[in-house]
């Protein structure tokens, strides 16, 4: 039979569902066996003062990769050991004070169970993940978490499938729950994303971008609006602050003020003080606030730019739409 006629008589949809229920209910299994084990788990993983080493072989070593990323990106210092490798002098990487996650659904891998006379001489606490507690490696194990009687989703029940997911979502449980035992912060994440978009996002600041000292517009309620308009287009930022002599911010006046002005009062005296037509009291930012913080206020206020004030209400930068949008920030 050719793989045209074949594929004629299989519904792929149907196997996509059942495979999605199987891994739901496989999720569900995993939750009942959340237990006093799991706290055990986390207060020895609190208590280290190396690193957390991830250890598995085949479809769990994969697994258990993407877990050593997700601790290391959420507080937990962590990266993953080939336990084929680790005989072979990885076992280097190893020091007393780490702990080690060993995943083996079986519970009997061979290669982990080489590791341990060397976890034991180094008394590094183990963890084991299987899907009983009846194996070698969970028996050697201080702490031994299982997944249950979980049925994999290959027809064949070879293939791991359920078993790789409820593993994977043990690892995050394990990740997030520690994250909120160190009092975890954005911030804290944004210093192991600092790239890309992500990165972005999390660590730029108003300060990055805004623009300050000679590029600032600025000029004194007593000046002309003529004048005014001169400094708005010297600075091209659309706008101009109006200041007193302490620097302290007492108004905007910006290039759509002026066109308001125009349709509201043909023929207006371009000589009247600044003070006359400026927005008082306009909304300011922080140069603290996070870059994407300021660009989504503007969206929200319907608005292009931010005049940024310090604690005092002194005038200290000017960051605008464009700004943020050239620096990537979306």
């Amino acid at each position: 039979m050719n793989s045209s006629s074949l594929s004629n008589q299989i519904d792929f949809q149907k196997v996509a569902l059942d495979t999605l229920l199987l891994e739901e209910q496989a999720l569900r299994v995993l939750a009942s066996q959340i237990d006093q084990r799991f706290t055990q788990a986390c207060e020895i993983i609190l208590q280290c003062r190396g690193r957390l080493v991830v250890t598995g072989m085949g479809k769990s070593g994969h697994i258990g990769r993407k877990m050593a990323a997700t601790f290391a990106s959420t507080g937990t210092p962590s990266f993953f050991m080939h336990p084929g490798e680790a005989g072979h002098g990885d076992l280097g990487m190893l020091v007393a004070g780490d702990v080690v996650i060993a995943i083996s659904n079986s519970g009997k891998s061979d290669e982990i169970m080489m590791l341990m006379p060397l976890l034991k001489h180094l008394k590094v606490p183990l963890i084991t993940i299987s899907a009983a507690n009846t194996g070698p490696m969970p028996k050697n194990a201080d702490v031994a978490l299982t997944l249950g009687n979980i049925q994999e989703a290959c027809p064949l029940g070879l293939a791991p499938t359920s078993s790789t997911t409820a593993t994977l979502a043990l690892g995050d449980a394990l990740a997030v729950a520690l994250l909120e035992a160190r009092g975890f912060t954005s911030d804290d994440f944004a210093r192991s994303h600092p790239a890309g978009a992500l990165g972005k996002r999390l660590l730029l600041h108003v300060k990055h971008i805004m623009h300050t000292g000679d590029a600032l517009p600025k000029v004194s309620p007593d000046t002309p609006i003529n004048k005014a308009l001169y400094e708005i287009s010297n600075k091209r930022l659309g706008l101009t602050t109006v200041v007193d002599q302490d620097e302290k911010l007492l108004g905007i006046f910006t290039d759509g003020d002026l066109r308001r002005l125009i349709d509201k009062q043909q023929g207006f005296d371009i000589n009247l003080p600044i003070s006359a037509v400026m927005i008082p009291n306009p909304v300011t930012i922080s140069k603290e606030a996070r870059a994407v913080e300021a660009l989504e206020k503007m969206n929200e206020r319907k608005i292009s730019q931010f005049v940024v004030v310090d604690e005092a209400n002194k005038v200290i930068g000017v960051i605008s739409m464009h700004d943020l949008i050239q620096a990537g920030v979306n």
